[in-house]
């Protein structure tokens, strides 16, 4: 890193003012971020907890139509560039160019499950022009995809809902002895379906709608499995959230409590408190250090309302819905894999108590307390008492307002539309 001291303040390089630190060192060039993906708010998240410290941020997605993150103030740059799901081999040459023009490499950052396969797929590639945490090709899809990770989940002990596949010449028995309805047909790829669809999975009662379901997503080419619904309402969610050094080591962790997800039941998160549960430490860190993983997960857990155990979900990873929670419960996640990558990563920390903040996605959460209320799972008093709470908003920062601002105005220019369409 370029360094050079001075004994004065307000020292101008390239017309540009330079930030002078206690000790009179100043640094004159910072490696770059490059986020994919700001159409959502996990995207502004990343942007901003790499902001606020001064690092130039880079924004990469495929249009400007609705990318709200685009309008953050902690944008250096934003750049549109071809889209991963349509044509994946043209994003690699967008960004291997723009890498090959940088004075040093930037740290890369996925912001969605498409852009984390993406960069598992060309890694070899993408490691000589940017630093990105994961170092081994295929471990991103091994645990993004719900059949390889099932099969890692069995092989090192951690429990995972019982599922049946579909080419097994005797599933529908197996579904009527071991599964029993109603349960869950869900996919290998979870992001192919979720494009496809539009929902994460389908909830069968009979063998009917199993057969159903089974053929739409066979005729959409998706592989998909079929798993017994763990007992318990949406509140016994829970995530464990950890960063992981270079050895694969967990440095950094916390663990979460949903309360409300949308889709009601099978949904992303849309109310959630931290909530200090040290089981899933035991349990999710070290799984992730045994199959070798870098960088930020979260794993989802769901917690047995019969049996108490906690059973494996799914694993995220990429930075997730809860940044802005965990960022404001003291953990700031895509900094530490900027410092990791550029220099040096900070002291361990852990949250090992309950700090009382919740995330909030105000915007979908109307929506799933309406559907709550409706199939009556909660009450208006039961919901009015969970707001009690210091609050991490999805999209609202009054620090960086924008994006917030160019959000209401786009879902208000979609009713318009819709209103003056029909």
């Amino acid at each position: 890193m370029m360094k050079l001291r001075f004994d004065e303040i307000g020292i101008i390089y390239n017309n540009r003012k330079i930030k002078i630190y206690l000790d009179g060192v100043i640094l004159l060039m910072k490696n770059k971020a490059v986020v994919l993906g700001a159409n959502y708010y996990i995207g502004l998240s990343i942007i901003r907890c790499l902001g606020i410290h001064d690092i130039p941020v880079v924004a990469v997605d495929y249009s400007k139509k609705g990318t709200y993150g685009f309008y953050s103030k902690y944008l250096s740059e934003k750049l549109i560039g071809p889209d991963s799901k349509e044509d994946p081999e043209g994003l690699l040459d967008f960004l291997v160019e723009y890498g090959k023009k940088q004075d040093k490499p930037p740290v890369l950052y996925p912001s969605a499950d498409g852009y984390a396969e993406f960069i598992d797929k060309y890694l070899p590639t993408l490691q000589k022009y940017y630093l990105i945490n994961q170092t081994e090709q295929g471990l991103f899809t091994k645990v993004i995809n719900k059949d390889s990770l099932y099969s890692l989940a069995k092989e090192h002990n951690v429990l995972f809902p019982e599922t049946i596949y579909i080419d097994d010449e005797d599933y529908k028995e197996k579904v009527n002895s071991i599964i029993k309805f109603p349960c869950l047909v869900k996919p290998t790829d979870s992001p192919a379906f979720v494009s496809y669809f539009r929902k994460k999975l389908f909830k069968v009662y009979n063998m009917e709608e199993l057969e159903d379901a089974i053929k739409k997503a066979q005729e959409a080419n998706l592989d998909v499995v079929i798993q017994r619904i763990i007992p318990g309402f949406d509140d016994h969610m829970y995530t464990f959230d950890a960063y992981l050094n270079q050895d694969s080591k967990v440095t950094h962790w916390i663990t979460c409590q949903k309360l409300r997800q949308f889709p009601i039941n099978f949904g992303a998160s849309v109310y959630t408190i931290q909530k200090y549960v040290p089981e899933l430490y035991e349990i999710g860190a070290k799984f992730l250090e045994d199959i070798g993983f870098k960088g930020f997960a979260e794993i989802e857990f769901k917690k047995d309302a019969d049996t108490g155990k906690y059973y494996l979900i799914e694993i995220n990873a990429r930075t997730t819905n809860l940044n802005s929670m965990l960022f404001k419960a003291g953990i700031n996640m895509p900094y530490l894999a900027y410092c990791e990558l550029t220099n040096e990563l900070p002291e361990p920390y852990a949250i090992e108590e309950d700090t009382n903040i919740a995330f909030w996605y105000a915007y979908e959460d109307f929506f799933a307390i309406r559907n709550y209320k409706k199939t009556k799972q909660l009450t208006g008093k039961e919901i009015i008492k969970t707001f009690n709470r210091p609050k991490a908003y999805a999209i609202w920062d009054m620090k960086d307002p924008l994006p917030a601002f160019a959000f209401i105005f786009q879902k208000i220019k979609r009713l318009f539309s819709k209103i003056f369409v029909h």
